[in-house]
């Protein structure tokens, strides 16, 4: 059955390219509404559903606008409501940015956990991938879905810092798996590219508390990495919580090489493209 929190919950922290206070109220929700955002600092407090169709940005994050309603770094909070299978809830947000919080999706996993859901009287919107869809960038990166009777995900990642290098992910996504290797688990970038984008006047609520930062072969952060091949782990939280964007729970097994947040987006175009592709259950 479709789920739903069992209380309401209030969470914030800064934007990871604003700065800015963050504040989210999530709701419980009646059945068929899915994920939605809602933001309460604009005028008539506008909503933009949380689907793929309506992600207009994939650079640095996973982005949603409609109309004047536009919410920005979606993805951790995403894979934490999928992996609990909450079917709705209404989110509340003052600010165009969901709070990175640790830069993981740990914080989110445990809150939602913590006020629990409850079943409500409509079957939950399952998709099960009935050929392979794949999208390639032509510059190395794809992803691809195929039939499987879960949600498994085999990342593979390859970065020129020599304490990253080649890492792997092959496992099924359960709360478990989640929980303990992928949850934990925060962004990371070089501090190079760090460098760049404060150029730009982004990431300014961006530091050592939400972000692994590398320097060549160090990582600044004392403390290291939280899991072993934590940057990899990370790109698959990023992968499941893109794909609950598609509006279900899929039943199917991604392959990805080195991709993002736009392969997920253009993959989800291209699967809904071809109705023959999937069955909804």
């Amino acid at each position: 059955m479709q789920r739903t929190l069992a209380q309401s919950l209030h969470i914030e922290g800064i934007g990871l390219h604003s700065g800015c206070k963050s504040v989210l109220h999530i709701k419980p929700a009646p059945v068929g509404t899915g994920i939605v955002f809602k933001r309460t600092d604009l005028p008539g407090a506008p909503e933009v559903p949380a689907l793929y169709s309506n992600v207009v940005d994939t650079r640095n994050c996973t982005c949603l606008q409609k109309g004047e309603a536009v919410v920005s770094t979606i993805e951790h909070l995403m894979a934490a409501l999928s992996v609990l299978r909450i079917d709705n809830a209404l989110i509340e947000v003052n600010n165009r940015e969901v709070p990175i919080m640790d830069g993981s999706g740990l914080i989110f996993y445990n809150e939602l956990r913590r006020v629990g859901a409850v079943e409500q009287n409509v079957p939950e919107k399952i998709l099960r991938i009935l050929k392979p869809v794949s999208f390639d960038d032509g510059k190395g990166g794809s992803v691809t879905l195929s039939p499987a009777d879960n949600l498994s995900i085999r990342f593979e990642i390859d970065f020129p810092s020599p304490v990253v290098g080649h890492q792997v992910f092959d496992a099924e996504i359960t709360p478990e798996i989640f929980a303990s290797r992928i949850a934990p688990c925060r962004t990371f970038c070089e501090k190079s590219q760090v460098d760049y984008l404060q150029s730009l006047g982004l990431i300014k609520g961006g530091s050592l508390e939400n972000a692994v930062v590398l320097d060549n072969d160090k990582i600044l952060n004392p403390e290291g990495f939280r899991v072993p091949d934590e940057c990899v782990s990370h790109k698959v939280m990023d992968a499941v919580g893109d794909l609950y964007t598609s509006g279900y729970h899929i039943l199917g097994r991604l392959s990805a090489i080195k991709s993002g947040h736009y392969h997920n987006n253009e993959l989800l175009k291209k699967l809904f493209s071809n109705p023959s592709d999937y069955e909804l259950l």
